[in-house]
């Protein structure tokens, strides 16, 4: 398995992610679309999440299909990013087909960044307009750190980001993730250089510097996050994607495989004020030949691909006015 050209879950071919935000707020959307409608499914395994639209997503629901995945900060505010997104799509023509209507079907997750030193004295809710230019600035080339989603996040003890990354299969399918990093344990080890995932890197793609040397690490657990915003909600959020053909069941069991790629990454991670939510979604331009092989190989590099955008997100985090914490790179030498 080797990186797309790209390294961005846009490497799944047709897939085309928007960003929006708002520099004095420290926050804003991310939205994910498709040529045509998408499978999709989920997992939660955090203790706090906020959602919409998931329910229709399990297995025994009966739609099937997807407009558009929302990832969004803003907490219950950013919700609304979904319907701004909405919006946009009906004046497209696009949506589940129902009589002369045309109704967009946008599942949601968000991140809680109100606590994050932005703005948020708002007097009409920003995150139905940042969905719509989101979806505006949809393009298979897109910006990661703190962009979108990961404008404001911030981790257990350095501030996180929008990352994505992607594994191109032996057998020619494409696996994708994206991640918007928020959660409240750590993405390094204690010193804040090496990254947890740091065995799962491809190249330098964060930094390059390999795993901590020391042994007995995570044993403790510190966050800088925690001790500003004990007992409120935390979140990593993202979005798994391939061109196998995936039915939901299937897509369902990628996006819990795919969490292994947060444990990975984060320590401690699903924790019960962590919102820990993937998406997992297919453009179903590929046919699977072996099913069982092909899910197994897909849910292992949607894991791998989790983990590596979880540092990413943090490595390309950059300083900006008000930050609570402080960057990876600023303590690079």
């Amino acid at each position: 398995m080797i990186p797309g050209p790209r390294n961005l879950i846009t490497d799944v071919p047709g897939l085309l992610v928007g960003n929006a935000q708002d520099e004095s707020l420290k926050s804003g959307t991310t939205v994910l679309l498709g040529p045509e409608q998408l499978t999709g499914s989920y997992c939660v395994m955090g203790g706090a999440p906020g959602t919409r639209e998931t329910d229709l997503l399990e297995p025994d629901k009966s739609v099937a299909q997807i407009d558009a995945v929302v990832l969004s900060g803003g907490s219950t505010f950013g919700l609304d990013a979904a319907s701004g997104v909405v919006s946009g799509l009906r004046e497209q023509g696009r949506g589940f087909a129902l009589l002369h209507l045309r109704i967009p079907l946008v599942p949601a997750a968000i991140i809680f960044d109100l606590l994050n030193g932005g703005d948020k004295d708002w007097s009409e809710n920003p995150y139905p307009a940042l969905g719509r230019h989101a979806l505006e600035n949809a393009r298979a080339d897109f910006e990661i750190g703190n962009v979108g989603a990961g404008t404001g996040a911030l981790t257990g003890m350095l501030k996180g980001g929008l990352g994505s990354t992607s594994l191109v299969l032996d057998s020619g399918v494409t696996v994708g993730a994206l991640i918007a990093a928020n959660p409240v344990g750590s993405v390094t080890t204690p010193g804040e250089r090496h990254f947890w995932a740091a065995p799962f890197e491809v190249g330098d793609e964060f930094g390059g510097l390999g795993p901590d040397p020391r042994g007995g690490l995570g044993r403790s657990f510190e966050s800088r996050k925690a001790g500003a915003f004990a007992q409120l909600a935390h979140t990593a959020i993202g979005i798994v994607a391939t061109d196998a053909s995936l039915t939901k069941a299937q897509a369902k069991r990628v996006a819990t495989v795919a969490h292994d790629g947060l444990a990975r990454a984060i320590v401690p991670s699903h924790m019960p004020n962590d919102g820990d939510l993937i998406f997992a979604v297919s453009t179903n331009s590929r046919q699977m030949h072996t099913p069982d092989a092909d899910i197994r190989d897909i849910g292992h590099a949607a894991a791998l691909c989790i983990a590596r955008a979880v540092a990413r997100a943090v490595y390309l985090a950059r300083p900006a006015p008000g930050d609570l914490l402080p960057c990876w790179s600023d303590g690079e030498t």
